[in-house]
């Protein structure tokens, strides 16, 4: 489905807290909405970011079947830790792996890799939760004149894969999936404009997905109901995303590093 709302059980007790709003893809929300739900609050999932298998397969095969070439792969996204190990039978026991967020470190523990079995990078702040936080944990001279591996969407930034290169290390990028934004359609438009006549909490993962609702309301109401839309709270874990944010106009945005438990700390629950 696309964009749409997802009708979720009423939450446990009564509230007159403001329904919190999730945009990640519809694949990763359902967990994060049952949480709220169990804590009182009524989840809206409504996807931003369509999350879609690519065309061909082919290349991102032929190069995991190469892993032992690798002297660090390093996952982009949740997404592509998913749709990388639909084509990996096991994953090499000395082979490390680079993140950006908890949401990848949740991934891999579904694949069976934790910190007791695989060395695992991350940024150190959790409010940096991004390429230059990952730069940051890595050790460069020691990839330097190795090769790294990245798996990403069809398309991202260049600036973690062109930090590597200036560093002198090796670096060969593969698509895992492909990323849409939602269709305006009659039943979107329609869902759209009820969150924006009402005031909700919204928890926004990606900056991409935060230019899709904007790009969705200016669609819809125009410069009027932009004005609207930056009036409303937003949550978001990392700090570009937080940026991006102000860049485009919010005003009430809160920062609450990565991870669900901290969005989920950032909001505000019935006792």
């Amino acid at each position: 489905m696309q964009g749409g709302l997802v009708p979720l059980a009423p939450p446990a007790g009564n509230s007159a807290l403001r329904p919190v709003i999730i945009t990640r893809p519809l694949q990763q929300a359902s967990a994060l909405a049952r949480q709220i739900a169990a804590r009182g609050r009524q989840p809206v999932v409504f996807p931003l970011l369509e999350i879609l298998p690519l065309n061909d397969n082919a290349p991102l095969q032929a190069v995991l079947g190469e892993l032992a070439d690798f002297a660090l792969v390093v996952f982009v996204s949740p997404n592509a830790i998913d749709a990388a190990f639909r084509h990996i039978a096991g994953w090499p026991r000395q082979l490390p792996i680079g993140i950006v967020g908890e949401g990848s470190r949740a991934a891999l523990a579904r694949h069976g890799l934790t910190a007791h079995n695989t060395t695992i990078f991350s940024p150190p702040d959790p409010a940096r939760t991004d390429s230059e936080g990952l730069l940051q944990a890595l050790d460069l001279d020691s990839l330097r004149g190795r090769q790294v591996l990245l798996v990403r969407g069809e398309s991202g930034r260049e600036f973690f894969a062109d930090s590597l290169l200036a560093a002198g290390i090796k670096v060969q990028a593969v698509a895992a999936y492909r990323r849409q934004a939602p269709v305006l359609d009659a039943s979107l438009r329609t869902r759209l404009q009820f969150l924006l006549d009402t005031e909700n909490d919204w928890i926004l993962t990606s900056s991409e997905a935060l230019r899709h609702l904007v790009d969705l309301v200016q669609a819809l109401a125009g410069g009027a109901g932009v004005a609207k839309i930056q009036q409303q709270k937003l949550l978001v874990p990392h700090a570009r995303i937080a940026e991006t944010a102000h860049t485009l106009g919010f005003t009430d945005v809160t920062l609450t590093g990565s991870g669900d438990e901290r969005l989920l700390d950032a909001l505000q629950f019935p006792l």
